[in-house]
This record gives structure tokens, sequence and C-alpha cells, in this order.
């Protein structure tokens, strides 16, 4: 068991996974990455980024491939294609890590699982997932690419009236495809949305009461199956491109037991240090309450929490501190 002691776990190979491992084992730190699948999460399906600081373009497989890499050198480990089973803090303070085929120990865990972009589970909908072929889940990201084209959005909520307030910016025309008589939104977004709606010329529309019923095209999206879910009518819209805002699934089924997840499966965490309510495991990335589901800022999350569990090995005490008493000016 002793040659299986790390310093840092890290459960979780994406950009919040990575950006962990990179400041912890930069700090000498042993430490070791576990990944159900490959690095880089479902960042790796994104066919071009423009929105990360300091690189004009690159694809999501590139940079994730580079960042591993760069985490290697360091001498982090990986064991990719493993997945985890269950955790157990143990009496020394250490927390079991346990796989199905190996069990490892840990001073400190980084919970970074991500999460996955709630599907409509229609035809299309993976034939066309990519910005390029016309299906994207996240506007902040892709609605550069739709400059000028007519595009159709789905969901009811925050995320959707947002993002297609932020699509209208670029594409000629948004319609927003709602399955309810009403949106869930908050109201003074309701009240933004309208407003827009109704200005003259205005290229932001709704249809509510709907639902897309299919995503069709010849190599890219050409048109949505449009289903008014009162009347039973269908209509074949023409567009280049649908956005689907229907909310986000964390992958976090695997730590329900261990950690305190939210009603939407969220793992609970002081957004400040990112600390769970076991002490020596954080959360970080689109895994935890308050995330804000961008590339960038998951990657930040996994340096705060690396750089933040400097203050527990220094001190265990601290995990327990409020918030109040541990803000402190100029860091170290």
């Amino acid at each position: 068991m002793s040659d299986n002691l790390y310093d840092v776990i890290i459960a979780g190979g994406g950009p919040a996974g990575l950006g962990a491992a990179l400041y912890a084992s930069r700090d000498r730190l042993k430490t070791l990455v576990i990944e159900k699948l490959m690095p880089g999460g479902q960042i790796n399906n994104t066919d071009l980024i423009e929105n990360y600081p300091g690189i004009r373009q690159t694809s999501g497989l590139d940079l994730t491939q580079t960042m591993t890499k760069q985490v290697q050198e360091f001498g982090c480990e990986f064991k990719n294609g493993t997945e985890i089973t269950g955790f157990e803090r143990l009496d020394d303070g250490t927390i079991k890590v346990i796989t199905k085929k190996n069990e490892y120990r840990a001073r400190a865990v980084i919970l970074s699982p991500g999460s996955n972009y709630r599907k409509l589970g229609v035809p299309g909908e993976d034939e066309f997932r990519n910005a390029g072929a016309g299906v994207s889940y996240c506007g902040t990201c892709d609605a550069p690419f739709f400059r000028g084209k007519r595009v159709v959005a789905v969901g009811g909520g925050n995320t959707a009236l947002e993002e297609a307030m932020h699509l209208a910016k670029f594409a000629s025309d948004v319609t927003l495809v709602h399955r309810r008589e009403e949106f869930r939104a908050t109201q003074v977004l309701q009240e933004e949305f309208s407003r827009l709606a109704a200005q003259q010329d205005s290229n932001l529309r709704s249809r509510l009461d709907t639902v897309v019923e299919a995503i069709e095209g010849n190599g890219k999206v050409e048109r949505a199956i449009l289903k008014n879910v009162k009347t039973g009518e269908k209509e074949a819209y023409e567009c280049d491109g649908v956005f689907i805002f229907v909310g986000m699934v964390p992958n976090t089924a695997f730590v329900k037991d261990f950690v305190d997840l939210d009603s939407d499966g969220f793992i609970k965490c002081d957004t400040a240090f990112l600390r769970t309510k076991v002490p020596g495991v954080f959360a970080s990335g689109d895994c935890r309450v308050g995330a804000a589901m961008q590339l960038v800022t998951a990657v930040a999350d996994g340096v705060n929490a690396a750089i933040a569990m400097k203050h527990y090995f220094r001190d265990a005490n601290w995990w327990n501190k409020p918030l109040k008493d541990t803000h402190t000016v100029g860091g170290w």
C-alpha cells in the first residue's frame, strides 16, 4: 500500500484536473490523475476554440494533448481507462481511492470529473455535434461561427435565454424553442428577452409549446423538425445550426455517498477554496456548484484547488476555518 500513497490524487483528467495536476506536480508533489477514459474530457470533442486566453485558435484535442504532455514533464502519473468506484477517509487522515482493480491513498483528493451537456436525444443530434456541422451546446463558445446565419436555440431556463440573446449579437435570426407555454427563467431575464424581441427589425423570436423532433441535413445542419406539442403540427424549419441549452449532468454519481451534492447532483463546496465537507477533498470544474461551465474557468478551478491544498498541508485545522478568517491579502 505504501507504494500507492500520493500527495494528491485527482479524480478526472479534464481541463480542471489537468490544471490541478500542473500546479501540484510543479510543486514536486507526488501526483496521480485517474481518468475514466482519456485526458481532456468533453472538450476533446470541440473542433475550434477561440476563447482560451493567449491561444488564438486551437482544437480541444490539441489543447488537452499539449496540457497532458506538459503535466507529464513535471512527473505527474496518469491512470487512464480507470474507473473510480469509491472513497474512504481513513483514521490517519489520508483518503483511500478505490478503483475496480486497485486501491490508492492520498493526503488530499481533488474531484474534477466534469459534467456532460444534457441532450435532446433526437435524430441528428450526435451526427452534427460540433460547431462546424451545426449542433452546439455553448453559445458563449460558438456564437461567432454562426455570424449572419439562421439558428434555432432550445430551452427555457436562465441559460437558454442568456445564450439566445448572446447568439442574437452574431446570427441573423435566432428562434428560441421551448416545450412549455412559458419560460422558466427569472422574470428579469424574461423581460429583457421580450424587450429585445419586440424591437423593430429584431432578429430574436420565440416558439413556445414547441419541441425539436429531429435535426436534418447533408453533412451539416439544414433544418430542424419542429412540433407543436398542443396541436401536433410539424414544420421543417430551415436553419444553419441548433443550439441546445437544456442543462448539464454532472458526472458525480460515484461520489454521492462521499461528499454532499445539491439537488441537481453538483458537488457542494465553498466557492473560495473549493473545500467539500470532507477534510482534504476539494471540488473543481464543471462538477461543482456555481461553476461557470467554461474551459478557462475549469482550468482556473483546478489551479485554485491545488493552491488551496497547500493551506491544508500546512495546517489541517485550516479546513474548518470560516471564510472570513481565511481571506488574506497577498496570498502567502
